[in-house]
C-alpha cells in the first residue's frame, strides 16, 4: 500500500503534460504573454487539458491491461503489472474528468466543447480506432492540433492559415514518428500489441515522416515570411536603408535554420527508434532541447524585447 500513491501518479503520466504546453503557443506568438488575465486563462486551460489527457491514458490502460502485459515496456504500467487496483483506477479516471470539465466550463463554451471533442475522440481511439492504420495517425495528430487551437480559443486569438498548416504538418510528423519508433518494438515482441502496426511497413512510415517533416519546416517558413512583426530598432532600419536586400519585417525568418535543425535531429531519433514518446525526447535529448530553447529565445527576442513594433 505504500507504493499506491506512486502508482496513482504514474498512471496519470504527468510527464505527458509537457505536450499541453502547446496551449501557450497562441499566447506566446501573439505577444500577449504578459497580459495577466490571458495568462491565467491559458494556465487554467493547461490544467484542464492535462486532467483530460490523464483521464484518457487511464481509460486506455484499463482497456489494454491484458495486451499491455505482452509489451516489453507497457507491461510495467500500474494496472498491467497489478500494482494499482482496478477500482482505484476507475475512481481516478472519473475524478480527472470531473476536474477537467469544471475548469473548462469556467473559461468559455468553445474550450469546453474542445475538451469534450478531445475526450470523445480518445475514447473512440481506445475502443478501436487505434487499430486502423492511417486513421490512428490522424487521430494522434488531431490531439496536437486541438491543443494549439484550444489555447487560441481561450484568449480569442487569431492564428493565420500558414500557422494552421504548420501545426497540422508538425502534428502529423510527430504522430508518424511515434508509429515509426513503435515498429521496432513490434519486431521485438513477435506480433506486438497494436494491430495497426502490422499494416505499416518501415518504408511507408519513413515516407510519411519525410513528407510531413518537409511540410513542417516549409509551412513554418511561409508563416515567418508572411506574419513576422515589423522591426523597429535603429540597427535594422539602417540596414534597410543601405540595401533593399535587407528587410525589416521578416525577422522571424531567423528561426528557420533552428526549425530545420530540430526536424533533422528528430528524424534521426525516429529512424533510431527513439521517438515512441516525444515528450520524453524533448526533455532528455540535449540537441533537441537546445534547438527548442534557441527557437523560443529568438522568438521571444523578436516579439518581446522591443526589436519589433508589435506581436504577430
Amino acid at each position: 500500500m505504500v507504493d499506491l500513491p506512486i502508482q496513482i501518479i504514474r498512471i496519470a503520466r504527468p510527464i505527458h503534460w509537457v505536450k499541453n504546453l502547446a496551449l501557450f503557443g497562441a499566447l506566446f506568438l501573439t505577444g500577449t504573454l504578459y497580459e495577466t488575465g490571458l495568462f491565467k486563462d491559458v494556465l487554467l486551460a493547461f490544467f484542464s487539458f492535462s486532467f483530460a489527457t490523464s483521464a484518457t491514458y487511464i481509460f486506455n490502460d484499463i482497456l489494454d491491461a491484458k495486451s499491455d502485459r505482452l509489451h516489453p515496456v507497457k507491461k510495467n504500467r500500474p494496472i498491467a503489472s497489478g500494482k494499482l487496483p482496478f477500482s482505484v483506477a476507475v475512481f481516478e479516471l472519473l475524478g480527472f474528468i470531473f476536474l477537467s470539465l469544471v475548469l473548462a466550463t469556467s473559461l468559455n463554451q468553445i474550450f469546453s466543447t474542445i475538451i469534450l471533442i478531445y475526450l470523445g475522440l480518445q475514447v473512440l481511439y481506445s475502443l478501436g480506432l487505434k487499430n486502423l492504420h492511417v486513421v490512428d495517425i490522424l487521430i494522434i495528430a488531431t490531439g496536437f492540433i486541438l491543443r494549439v487551437y484550444a489555447g487560441a480559443f481561450v484568449i480569442n486569438a487569431h492564428l493565420s492559415a500558414w500557422f494552421l498548416l504548420c501545426v497540422v504538418s508538425a502534428s502529423l510528423f510527430l504522430a508518424a514518428g511515434k508509429r515509426r519508433a513503435e515498429i521496432n518494438l513490434l519486431e521485438a515482441v513477435d506480433g506486438g500489441t497494436r494491430k495497426s502496426l502490422t499494416k505499416y511497413s518501415k518504408e511507408l512510415l519513413d515516407s510519411y515522416v519525410t513528407m510531413f517533416g518537409n511540410a513542417t519546416w516549409m509551412s513554418w517558413s511561409l508563416y515567418t515570411f508572411f506574419e513576422s512583426p515589423r522591426a523597429s530598432l535603429g540597427f535594422w532600419l539602417v540596414l534597410a536603408e543601405l540595401s533593399r536586400a535587407t528587410t525589416i519585417d521578416k525577422l522571424m525568418m531567423l528561426t528557420i535554420p533552428v526549425v530545420i535543425f530540430g526536424i533533422m535531429r528528430y528524424e534521426a531519433l525516429i529512424f533510431e527508434g527513439k521517438s515512441e514518446a516525444p515528450e520524453k525526447l524533448l526533455l532528455t535529448d540535449k540537441a533537441l532541447l537546445t534547438a527548442v530553447i534557441l527557437w523560443v529565445s529568438i522568438v521571444y527576442w523578436i516579439i518581446y524585447s522591443g526589436v519589433s513594433v508589435s506581436g504577430i
